[in-house]
């Protein structure tokens, strides 16, 4: 099957220009090479053009045994974009994906269990406790970031200290992941803890021989942090404070939780996030929904309850 591996070099690099994490790219890349993979085993083995709905079927099929609907979605997705880069190559004509449907999958069954309040207070603690000014400062701000603003781990690895506009109280979050930046204002605390953090760290920049380093968050050396251990460094919190962490993307949803059932609009919590559609955000809406209550409040068996009441 000639042309396969350049093609898909082709496709990572095309993935890679619009903005996708590494680790999704070699993600991406990994299940493409399991697809090329198991073609070049087919006897006889078929061309490019070759490859139809049925052998894509098969492959999917074999894909499928004692995995979970999210994974074989995931691999038909996966497959359908480098099939449309297939068609923009003038490889195939149409893509057979394309029409392909996968197995449902609820909205919910990928969204971890929300923190309650008991839980964040034990992790704001265990954060506290660190050994050293600096580390807690740093644990603290980070905490507060990732559920004052609801941001994603890798945003918030790449956050820049001319990202921070004190004045305004604003964040400015890259637009890796989305496509398009974005402005989040913070809470009172997250800014205090920001601002109390900033002469911590530049005395920690001076200290490792590092003064000059932009990244927002730095490490004991003076290095920038990156998004893997800002997750080793929360885990091992929550693992001191007690606290069942999912991972780091479980703050981010605690707080989208917690904004709506405030009563915050639902596009005012898609903006903050950074959700391109409005759909994602909804999902949040199953965990709390402000106006799913105050609507049930006003069902007449209220009513008839308040009559039953009075003497």
């Amino acid at each position: 099957m000639r042309g396969w591996d350049q093609l898909l070099d082709g496709y990572l690099a095309e993935c890679s220009s619009r903005g996708l994490a590494e680790a999704t790219v070699q993600k991406v890349a990994r299940e493409l090479e399991r697809w090329g993979r198991w073609m070049k085993r087919c006897r006889p083995r078929p061309t490019l053009d070759q490859i139809d709905a049925s052998l894509i079927v098969r492959f999917i099929r074999s894909r499928s045994s004692f995995r979970s609907n999210s994974t074989v979605y995931g691999t038909l997705s996966t497959m359908r974009g480098m099939g449309e880069y297939l068609v923009r190559q003038g490889v195939w004509q149409s893509n057979p994906t394309r029409w392909m449907r996968g197995p449902k999958i609820s909205p919910y069954s990928r969204l971890p269990k929300r923190l309650g309040g008991d839980e964040l207070e034990r992790l704001w603690s265990a954060a506290a406790d660190c050994q050293g000014v600096y580390r807690r400062s740093l644990w603290v701000t980070v905490l507060s970031l990732l559920y004052g603003t609801g941001l994603r781990r890798g945003e918030l690895s790449r956050l820049q200290l001319e990202d921070w506009d004190r004045s305004e109280g604003l964040l400015r979050i890259d637009g890796r992941k989305t496509g398009w930046q974005r402005q989040v204002p913070v809470p009172e605390l997250t800014y205090r803890c920001l601002e109390a953090f900033l002469p911590i760290r530049q005395n920690q920049l001076i200290r490792s021989g590092h003064p000059e380093h932009a990244a927002l968050l730095i490490g004991m050396d003076g290095r920038p942090m990156s998004a893997a251990k800002l997750g080793v460094g929360v885990h091992r919190i929550a693992a001191r404070a007690g606290v069942k962490l999912g991972g780091v993307h479980q703050l981010r949803h605690t707080c989208a939780s917690d904004l709506l059932e405030a009563g915050v609009a639902l596009p005012e919590v898609q903006r903050i996030l950074g959700h391109q559609a409005i759909e994602t955000t909804v999902r949040y809406t199953h965990i709390a929904n402000p106006q799913r209550s105050a609507a049930i409040a006003l069902h007449p068996i209220n009513d008839w309850l308040r009559a039953e009441a009075r003497p």
